[in-house]
C-alpha cells in the first residue's frame, strides 16, 4: 500500500511524463514542418517513450493500491518556435535535467517513507534519466560541432532517422 505522500508524488510524476510526451510531440511536429525528417522521427519516438514512462507509473500506482490517473487538467506546453535545432535541443536538455531533479526528489521521499518497493521501482527511472541526459547532451555536442554548416546539418538529420533505433549505452 502506498502512503498518501508517495502516491501524490508518483501522480505528479506521471503527469510530468505526460507533459514530456506532449513536449516531444510538439517539437517533433515543429521540426517536421521545417523539413528535418530524421530529427522528427527521433522526437516522435521519444514522445512515445515518454508515454510509456507514464503508463509504467500508472500501472505501478494501481498495483500498489493507489489510483493512477492523470490529474485531468489540460497539459500546457509553452508553444514556441525555436531559432534553431540547437536551441530546441538545449531546451530539451533543460527539461530532462528538471525531470531528473524530480525523480531524485521522489527517491528521497521513498527513503524517508521507508517505502523500499517504490525506491526499487524508481531505480529504473533513475537509470533512464542518466541515459536521457547523456543522449541529449551527446546530440547537443554533435550540433555544436556542426555549427552553421548546412551540409553537415543535412547529414546529421539523415543520421538521426535511425539514431533512435540504436540508442544504447
Amino acid at each position: 500500500m502506498l502512503s498518501e505522500k508517495i502516491e501524490k508524488g508518483l501522480t505528479k510524476q506521471l503527469n510530468r511524463e505526460s507533459e514530456s510526451s506532449q513536449l516531444y510531440l510538439y517539437m517533433a511536429s515543429w521540426v517536421e514542418r521545417k523539413g528535418y525528417e530524421g530529427i522528427c522521427e527521433f522526437l516522435y519516438d521519444h514522445s512515445n517513450e515518454e508515454r510509456i514512462h507514464m503508463l509504467k507509473l500508472i500501472r505501478y500506482i494501481n498495483k500498489r493500491g493507489g489510483s493512477g490517473i492523470l490529474n485531468g487538467r489540460e497539459t500546457i506546453i509553452n508553444i514556441t518556435t525555436y531559432v534553431s535545432i540547437k536551441e530546441l535541443f538545449m531546451k530539451l536538455f533543460e527539461h530532462e535535467q528538471k525531470i531528473s531533479r524530480e525523480i531524485n526528489f521522489l527517491v528521497e521521499i521513498s527513503l524517508q517513507e521507508k517505502d523500499y518497493f517504490t525506491y526499487n521501482f524508481l531505480q529504473w527511472y533513475v537509470e533512464e534519466q542518466i541515459e536521457e541526459e547523456a543522449l541529449i547532451k551527446m546530440i547537443l555536442d554533435k550540433i555544436k560541432l556542426i555549427g552553421s554548416d548546412k551540409g553537415s546539418l543535412y547529414f546529421f538529420d539523415k543520421d538521426m532517422k535511425n539514431f533512435h533505433k540504436t540508442k544504447k549505452f
